[in-house]
């Protein structure tokens, strides 16, 4: 009977993770009030999973890390939308879903969701923000550094 219970285990803990990272669509159906893998020159936010993203062609780029079942992170999502929406363009906004496909945790070294981090045009991070974000601050730091 032990024997099960650490298969049982060994499996949730080892194997699920990784069948579940692998299976994942570049864009996740379940994220609400969010455009799927669109161009943020039309004002969209982009949820996708790709890790390769072009910053060059954006003063900055507002990247989200969380979840679509976050609490914090759900109230980010109109946030996110309203500062694509205004600064279409300029300002380039992706989310990446964590609980879904934690490879862009780890490449942004996030230890909690939701995460802002602010990429310049030369892919290098300029500012870093834990927690729920209001837009006004966004707004008033990109400000600070002559983003906008």
């Amino acid at each position: 009977m032990r024997q099960y219970r650490l298969f049982f285990l060994f499996v949730l803990i080892f194997l699920f993770p990784l069948y579940t990272a692998c299976s994942q669509e570049e864009n996740p159906a379940s994220t609400e009030g969010l455009k799927q893998n669109s161009p943020s020159s039309q004002g969209l936010v982009l949820v996708t999973n790709n890790l390769e993203l072009d910053f060059s062609n954006h003063k900055v780029t507002f990247i989200e890390l969380g979840a679509d079942r976050c609490i914090p992170c759900k109230a980010m999502q109109p946030i996110m939308k309203e500062i694509a929406e205004e600064y279409k363009g300029k300002i380039q906004v992706v989310f990446y879903d964590v609980w879904k496909d934690p490879r862009p945790a780890r490449k942004y070294r996030i230890q909690l969701i939701p995460t802002q981090v602010f990429i310049d045009q030369n892919g290098k991070e300029i500012f870093r923000h834990v927690g729920f974000y209001p837009k006004d601050e966004i707004l008033e730091m990109l400000k600070e550094k002559r983003i906008l």
